[in-house]
């Protein structure tokens, strides 16, 4: 799924945040939701205006930022191992 379709980020709206487009609904928030056990059949029937798509973007655009990320080891907590 190409996230982008979904996705946006517009300085006028929450900040820069990523949002679906067309709402004020961060993607954070939806991640968190699903985070906290919300199915997605829950995030619909509380946010009627969300497809599939949506949330399947939601999901791919944090994919994509966790493959993209680099993380280096804390050399304090090497020296501790």
């Amino acid at each position: 799924m190409n996230w982008q379709n979904q996705i946006s980020i517009d300085p006028e709206i929450l900040m820069r945040k990523p949002v679906i487009k067309g709402t004020r609904l961060a993607v954070v928030f939806i991640i968190d939701l699903l985070a906290n056990g919300w199915s997605e059949a829950d995030i619909i029937k509380n946010y009627p205006k969300l497809t599939h798509d949506d949330i399947q973007a939601c999901i791919c655009y944090a994919s994509s930022l966790i493959k993209s990320e680099r993380i280096e080891p804390d050399r304090i907590s090497l020296r501790q191992l």
